[in-house]
Formats: structure tokens, sequence, C-alpha cells
């Protein structure tokens, strides 16, 4: 079932929408009646004013019946057109950072009912490259959002010594892989991006993301490194962390597979975030089911300067624009 929100929204919409209905077709004719004959017994003498008086529409009806238009679009808009999502971690950053608001295309990847999300009129796929917002696997009631690696068919090999992605489509278990897609990286670089880290109960914790000019350090932060990787004919930028090991034992490791090697099923996608070392992804908890798809990120429409679990302490009006 969707989250609250959306069946609240069903809900109300479906009760000021019987409000209006009723109000339009039965209670405002009667109202017209019983002015048009107070009109009549006058000889045309009352104004509009006391008319109004005559047969008054209650408060109740009269709240609920205007309400259900701005519902009704507000409905329709974020069920199966666009749908705001804000962002709450640095785990795709640098191309969407903490604090950015954007738009989802809901009907990029098919229109759903609001309650369900059962697929009505299938229009698409995600394709490798896309950014996608998701129902998390293992608790639907969150959302999720990452950059899709691998589609059907295709077998995802990660190296966590290199942190690089290799692809193979067209693999199904068991049979041979057709030729590996074109994944290309660049030199490796410093980032615009310092993590720090702060000691909590004898391990390490992150404690923040902060944008510095080269050169600027931060007490108790390490600078991330950025390269370009090219997945397919999609180029992106990722960041990665010196110092990070990637803790093998706790990935997915699928059943007839080698270990950070995985076939993506029928109807499934495997994810992963841009902060390659800083995401909890398909490498860890498997893949994505099409029916959990949300819809395609495209859009920044507002980024406010912030860190995880605060408040803003400022707009970045820059970041304003499509999504890469």
């Amino acid at each position: 079932m969707a989250n609250m929100f959306a069946l609240i929204l069903v809900i109300a919409t479906l009760v000021t929408g019987l409000l209006w209905c009723l109000d339009k077709f039965i209670f405002a004719p009667k109202r017209h009646e019983r002015q048009a004959a107070a009109q009549a017994a006058t000889g045309d003498q009352l104004d509009a004013k006391t008319l109004k008086k005559v047969s008054s529409k209650p408060g109740w009806l009269e709240t609920g019946a205007s309400v259900f238009p701005v519902l009704a679009i507000v409905l329709v808009v974020r069920s199966f057109i666009y749908e705001p999502f804000q962002i709450p971690s640095g785990s795709m950053m640098p191309t969407l950072l903490i604090g950015d608001f954007i738009l989802v295309e809901k009907f990029a990847y098919g229109i759903k009912d609001p309650i369900y999300q059962k697929t009505l009129i299938e229009t698409g796929h995600p394709k490798r490259g896309d950014i996608v917002v998701f129902k998390y696997p293992d608790d639907p009631r969150l959302d999720y959002i990452k950059r899709t690696v691998g589609v059907p068919g295709d077998k995802v090999t990660y190296n966590p010594v290199s942190k690089e992605v290799t692809v193979q489509p067209g693999c199904s278990s068991g049979t041979a892989c057709g030729s590996a897609l074109a994944v290309t990286y660049s030199g490796v670089e410093p980032s615009d991006f310092v993590q720090t880290f702060a000691r909590r109960n004898g391990g390490e914790a992150t404690s923040g993301f902060f944008q510095l000019p080269k050169g600027e350090t931060k007490e108790n932060g390490i600078r991330l490194n950025e390269r370009k990787e090219t997945l397919g004919d999609v180029t992106h930028r990722i960041l990665t962390v010196s110092i990070a090991q990637d803790q093998l034992g706790m990935y997915y490791q699928q059943q007839g597979q080698q270990l950070a090697t995985w076939i993506v099923p029928p109807g499934h996608y495997f994810m992963m975030g841009d902060n390659r070392d800083n995401s909890a992804d398909s490498r860890y908890w498997g893949f994505v089911p099409e029916a959990n798809l949300v819809g395609k990120a495209t859009t920044i429409w507002m980024s406010f300067e912030k860190q995880e679990g605060e408040w803003p302490t400022g707009v970045r009006l820059n970041r304003i624009g499509g999504i890469h």
C-alpha cells in the first residue's frame, strides 16, 4: 500500500468530491428553486444578498465543495505526473546534495494507482544511468534514490579495491554473457567535498559533508576523491573515500555467484549511489523489483544548504535545474 500521505490525500479527495457532487446535482438545484419561489412571491424585489440568505449554503458544504478541485489537481499531479522529494542523505553526492528538493517523473516507468502502486499502463523502464526513486525492498515505507547500474540480464561486478564497476549485458544463470558494456573511468582527483568523522563509542561515524575549496581543511575531515564514470552513454561524477574499505562480509551474495558479482533477474534492477563509499545500495541488500519503482528524478527545483538531520543555513540557487 502507498504511504500514509497518499492514502489520506485519496480519501480527502473522494470525500470532498462527494460533497461537490451532492452540492452541484442535489442541493444547488433545490436552493435555486427556493430562491425562485421567493422572488416570485415578492415580485422580483429581492436583491442578490437577500436571495442568498433565503437559501444559504452550509459552511461545511461550501468548504468541502470548494476544496475538491484543488485536492483533485494535487492528487492527479502527485500520483501520475510529478512528485516532490527531499534528499535527506549524501549517498548520491556529488549529483544530489543533502537539502536538494527534486521533482520525480511519476509516469516514466508506468502509470500506477496511488494506493497499491499497481501498474495500470506501462510507459517505460529504467535505463542504465537513470536516477530512480524507489521503495526500499526491505521496508517499502522508505523511499530510496540511487542510480541504475544494472538492468534485467546484466552481470554486474564491483571491484572494491579499484572501486570500479563492470557490466556484461544479456546474461542469465548458467549461460554465457554478451559483450561487456563500455564502462570507463577518468583519473582520480580531489573533489570539492570534505567528509568529517567523529569517534563514537570506540568506532567511526560520519558527522557531515562540507564543500570546501581545494587546499582548505576541516578538523577531523578527509577530502573525498572524485572521478567521472561513463556507463554506456551516460557520464556522471562519483565520489570515493581514499581510506575506506568495503565491508565485503555484508555484501548481498546471490546464490550461484561469486562475492561482489550479481546477475540481475528479470523484472529487477541493480542500484548504486554515486557516493560509493557512503551508500547502502544493491551491493548490500540486493535488487529492486519493478513494482517498487516510484519514478525518475529529473529536476532540482530548490536547494538548501544543510547537514543531515539539521536545519538549513542557506539557499543554493545555483543548483536549480536538470539532474545529470
